[in-house]
């Protein structure tokens, strides 16, 4: 076979093999922004949002005197046993009562017949992959050219703009945690939805045991192999 026989067939050989690897590649979304939820200031920050709504959406529809009832996410608040309630669901909850008693919203300590009732979910999101957040498109390319800009400038002056551009990308450019949260809040009236939010943050990884129940400690079985030293 000739040289140029040789090169044909593995030009052949490779534009095949291209082709079965033809299949849609994948990209990342349009740059967006995403708060992340670091201090209980931001749950009161969620639950004056929260009450505003329900504010709003009770005084449109002209539930003017009807009462409303904030219920844990875990039931009744005489009925939720132990590890079933955790840190947010009881700050998120005081938070929102104190909330919605300042909008004039007729709320009551105990579920009535007439209430409406506010329910409020949480879902711990966990992603194993690293996750890492990058320049913001553009932020690079303005960098460089303004350290360029400063091509003829003093050492002092190239240093200090150096410093600020590393500072910048250093604030635009972080990894990630592995935890998110979604947070939905509804008022339901006679099956049907009369008021229901949802949100999404980003919480520190060493801090996601605030927003689901503790898990039971594990039981272990006790067999005559556990007592080896007993006496006969």
């Amino acid at each position: 076979m000739s040289r140029y026989a040789i090169v044909a067939a593995l030009l052949v050989a490779v534009t095949m093999f291209a082709g079965c690897l033809r299949i849609p590649q994948p990209t990342g979304y349009a740059y967006t922004k995403q708060q992340k939820m670091q201090a209980a200031h931001h749950w009161q920050v969620l639950a004056n949002d929260v009450a505003s709504q329900i504010n709003t959406e009770l005084i449109n529809r002209e539930y003017l005197v009807t009462p409303v009832y904030v219920r844990h996410s875990c039931g009744l608040p005489d009925t939720c046993g132990k590890g079933e309630t955790f840190p947010f669901d009881e700050g998120f909850n005081d938070l929102l009562v104190s909330q919605l008693v300042k909008f004039g919203v007729p709320t009551r300590a105990a579920k009535e017949e007439d209430a409406l009732v506010v329910d409020y979910k949480v879902q711990v999101l966990y992603h194993q992959a690293n996750r890492h957040q990058w320049l913001q498109p553009g932020v690079l390319t303005a960098l460089t050219a303004g350290i360029v800009v400063f091509r003829n400038a003093p050492g002092e002056i190239l240093a200090l703009a150096t410093a600020g551009a590393v500072d910048a990308a250093l604030a635009t450019t972080v990894v990630n945690g592995h935890y998110e949260v979604i947070i939905t809040t509804s008022i339901v009236d006679d099956n049907r939805y009369i008021m229901r939010s949802s949100n999404i943050y980003y919480i520190n990884d060493a801090d996601f045991w605030h927003y689901q129940q503790a898990s039971p400690a594990p039981e272990l079985e006790l067999t005559s192999s556990h007592y080896s030293g007993s006496n006969d």
